[in-house]
Formats: structure tokens, C-alpha cells, sequence
């Protein structure tokens, strides 16, 4: 069995899926709260490299993130951001479609989509 990561098309894959991801957070409705969050903080340019570099580790590549952050939790990472259970739906709806725009293709995308359902909601920190 191949790792994820090459499954998706290796790092290209993951860039592609980030970059349709991004460029949807900033065109749909569903995208706004989050593009909100992110231009409070260190704006969407960064959260598109670092999101690159967390996913190449996710999904099985290099560990980007943790080569320049060392072991960090997602719930530190987003610690000083207020996220709601619908930012959390947001983001997973948006994630959804980007999986879908770059063929991502099934089975693979439910198995993402199910990991990445239960670290959103983990995330969810305001009620």
C-alpha cells in the first residue's frame, strides 16, 4: 500500500488541493467566517504554506510543519482562534468540494473527509 501522498498525486497533489481549497475560501459564501479568521492572524498567504506543510505530513510525506515547528497539536494551532461548530461544517464543506475540484477521487476522499470531520469538530472551541 502506497501512502496517501502519492495516492493524491505526491506533494503536487497536496498543493493543488490547498491552492482550489484557498481559492474557494475566498470566492464562497460558506468561506467568508474563515477568510475572516485568517486575515486576523497572519492572513491567507500563510495559512496556504502552512497548511501545504501540515497536509504533506498528514497524508504521509515529509513533516514540513514539524521540521519548522516541531510537534505541535492542531488544537494549539488554532488555540488563539475563536471556531464554531458552523465554521467547523464550513470548513468541511469547502475542504469537500476542493477534494472533489482537484479528483481526489472515492473511496479515498469519504476516508479523508471522515479524519478531517473529527479533527474539525475537536477544534470547535466557542459554543
Amino acid at each position: 500500500m502506497h501512502p496517501m501522498i502519492d495516492r493524491i498525486g505526491g506533494e503536487a497533489g497536496v498543493q493543488a488541493l490547498v491552492t482550489q481549497f484557498y481559492d474557494l475560501i475566498e470566492t464562497l459564501p460558506q468561506g467568508a467566517a474563515i477568510m475572516a479568521m485568517h486575515q486576523r492572524g497572519h492572513g491567507l498567504a500563510h495559512a496556504r504554506s502552512a497548511q501545504f506543510e501540515f497536509l504533506c505530513g498528514f497524508f504521509g510525506g515529509r513533516r514540513y510543519h514539524s521540521e519548522r515547528n516541531g510537534a505541535v497539536s492542531l488544537r494549539e494551532i488554532h488555540a488563539h482562534v475563536d471556531i464554531r461548530a458552523q465554521d467547523a461544517e464550513d470548513w468541511l464543506g469547502v475542504m469537500d468540494q476542493a477534494m472533489t475540484d482537484t479528483h481526489v477521487g472515492q473511496p479515498m476522499q469519504t476516508d479523508i473527509m471522515a479524519t478531517f470531520r473529527r479533527a474539525a469538530h475537536m477544534l470547535v472551541n466557542v459554543a
